[in-house]
């Protein structure tokens, strides 16, 4: 399977009784019992846990942080016993291990990583340098530690399964507005919209020409998420994506009507003046929330969302390999 130039590299499924590698590429947690929580979760669901040396280390130099996450990186990438990895969880400090990561190292030992919001920076530059293909879900910090049964079936499904990808269920709770209904196919490719846009211009950032792209972000308002999606359309990269789908924008607090209305007018004026006519669906399980889907990053997919709102998201190529 090719991506402009690049073989898509498809990890192996998990399969019960393998290890799994935890690493924090990005902050630390300040609730540790979180981490032993989530670790005796993943114990009790068949997994050997292997914790990476400096996992939730505390340096506010990132000079001295900056090599500890790498090393773990490389660690576990570099272990042949470890065959997932999943990370501690976001916040800030990925975007500075991205010009040292050894992407040679991981392109000859593709496994599975997973993670959202910060960890965005390193799912989206893995799949830019190598073609790997890694999941924007859970984390050990964030859900893991007690998920939700809706979470829960996302995670296992998508990495122990090669078929599950290829229907996914949208929550209920999360209602699926049509921006313009249409169908497309292309490589899901996104994340956290603040940090997607900070890779603009960077070589780690995958190419959005013919993408399904699908974004979502936490406590930034509605002027400010206007301002990045103008920096993605005045770079030229919302018109060649295929399709477009908005997950959750969420706040600690709740939003106000008005500024709900100003994301609705911003999302609507950019599904008509910055993409092309391909559709655009606002909704989706995806986000700083509870019931979380787990995306696999640089997947092939399909998407339709009809005017009514009925929406089919699901792989057309396999995302996970036995």
């Amino acid at each position: 399977m090719f991506f402009g130039f690049m073989t898509i590299l498809t990890p192996k499924a998990l399969r019960p009784g393998e290890t799994i590698g935890l690493i924090s590429p990005s902050s630390h947690c300040a609730y540790p019992e979180k981490i032993d929580r989530a670790v005796s979760y993943l114990e009790k669901n068949g997994y050997r846990v292997k914790p990476s040396h400096h996992l939730n280390c505390i340096d506010t130099n990132p000079l001295i942080a900056d090599e500890q996450k790498l090393h773990d990186l490389h660690e576990m990438f570099a272990d042949r016993e470890i065959k997932a990895i999943i990370c501690l969880r976001g916040g800030a400090g990925a975007t500075r291990l991205l010009k040292r990561i050894d992407y040679n190292l991981i392109a000859a030992n593709p496994k599975i990583v997973v993670g959202y919001s910060d960890i965005t920076a390193l799912s989206l530059a893995l799949f830019a340098q190598t073609g790997l293909i890694s999941f924007s879900g859970p984390m050990l910090a964030t859900e893991l530690y007690e998920p939700t049964p809706y979470t829960e079936e996302h995670f296992w499904g998508m990495l122990t399964s090669p078929s599950y990808a290829l229907s996914l269920r949208n929550h209920p709770d999360h209602p699926i507005t049509c921006l313009r209904a249409g169908s497309a196919e292309g490589n899901l490719i996104g994340g956290n919209l603040s940090v997607l846009s900070a890779l603009i211009g960077t070589p780690y950032l995958p190419a959005l020409k013919n993408s399904l792209l699908f974004l979502e972000e936490i406590n930034e308002p509605a002027y400010r998420i206007d301002r990045m999606l103008s920096h993605l359309n005045n770079a030229g990269m919302l018109a060649p994506c295929h399709g477009v789908l908005l997950g959750q924008f969420t706040t600690v607090s709740e939003l106000t009507k008005e500024e709900q209305l100003r994301l609705q007018h911003i999302f609507g004026y950019y599904s008509e003046h910055g993409h092309n006519d391909g559709p655009v669906m606002r909704g989706l399980s995806c986000g700083h929330i509870k019931n979380l889907m787990t995306l696999p990053v640089g997947g092939r997919f399909k998407m339709e969302i009809s005017e009514e709102g009925n929406f089919f998201l699901g792989a057309t190529e396999p995302v996970i390999q036995w």
